[in-house]
């Protein structure tokens, strides 16, 4: 994701980019200026004074432990723009069950969700994993009751039935409760040993019939913005969602050759138009 869009940032006039990078790992061969961090302790105080010498902050993290919240907070605090939603959308969707609630309320279909303790009904068995969890992180099946009933999961474990279906996604582009379906994706996950893993995904693979999803879960978060990943299985029934995520996907890598358009420069645009009150082409349910 951090090559894919900082090749796409670097194709636009008048940007230079500055990121940082964990010194354990390579640099890729981008015309970047790194900020290399070898100290745990100095993470947040070296992206604080970055923020305050840049004119807006991309985050690219994780809901986990409210780590893209407090990025985001990072930027506003120090008066920059953070390309994201607000902190209070970040904060609800960084939460599979209150995102959840929150859907269902506005009759939208998601995954039941419910405790270890207080299960929701299911036959095909139920998957367990972290309310603020990314992709597939500590994710399981377990087949049967017994199984569940013996699970010892860390705190803020969810349960969840487990659907049958095709796992896929929606990369969208939002802003003032609508928004823009930009690819419907196909998603490989697979089951190993009773833990999900993610395999990768085929861009654009599915069909383009999401607009009318797409256009209620803007609508039911209007404070959405930008970048906007949906994860839903796709069942006999209609698409049944997952989760919200409100920043940058794995799928985005493939955007700009399904699109023929540079992803960036369209999630960019909205900046400029927010202060015009355009919609640019987005859809509202």
């Amino acid at each position: 994701m951090l090559q894919a869009l900082v090749k796409d940032l670097l194709d636009l006039s008048g940007i230079s980019v500055v990121a940082t990078r964990d010194t354990r790992l390579e640099a890729p061969d981008l015309a970047v200026e790194w900020q290399w961090l070898d100290d745990p302790n100095a993470v947040w105080p070296t992206w604080r004074r970055l923020v305050e010498t840049a004119d807006a902050l991309w985050p690219i993290a994780p809901e986990t432990d409210g780590a893209l919240e407090r990025l985001s907070w990072l930027a506003l605090e120090a008066g920059r723009r953070p390309v994201a939603s607000d902190p209070a959308t970040l904060r609800l969707t960084a939460s599979k069950t209150a995102t959840a609630a929150h859907l269902r309320a506005r009759a939208i279909p998601v995954v039941p969700t419910g405790t270890v303790a207080a299960p929701p009904d299911s036959e095909t068995g139920w998957v367990v994993k972290p309310d603020d969890g990314a992709g597939c992180e500590e994710t399981w099946l377990l087949p049967e009751r017994c199984d569940l009933e013996r699970w010892e999961g860390k705190a803020g474990t969810i349960v969840q039935p487990f659907i049958p279906g095709r796992p896929a996604s929606l990369s969208l582009l939002c802003s003032n409760g609508r928004a823009r379906l930009l690819s419907s994706n196909r998603q490989e996950i697979a089951i190993e040993s009773n833990r999900f893993r993610h395999l990768g995904g085929i861009v654009g693979a599915s069909e383009e019939r999401h607009a009318d999803l797409a256009g209620r879960i803007a609508a039911a978060l209007p404070d959405l913005w930008g970048y906007v990943g949906v994860d839903f299985i796709e069942t006999a029934e209609g698409p049944v969602v997952l989760e919200v995520n409100p920043r940058l996907t794995t799928s985005y890598v493939g955007l700009r050759e399904v699109l023929g358009a540079n992803p960036a420069a369209l999630i960019l645009d909205l900046l400029e138009r927010a202060g015009r009150d355009e919609t640019f082409g987005l859809q509202h349910a």
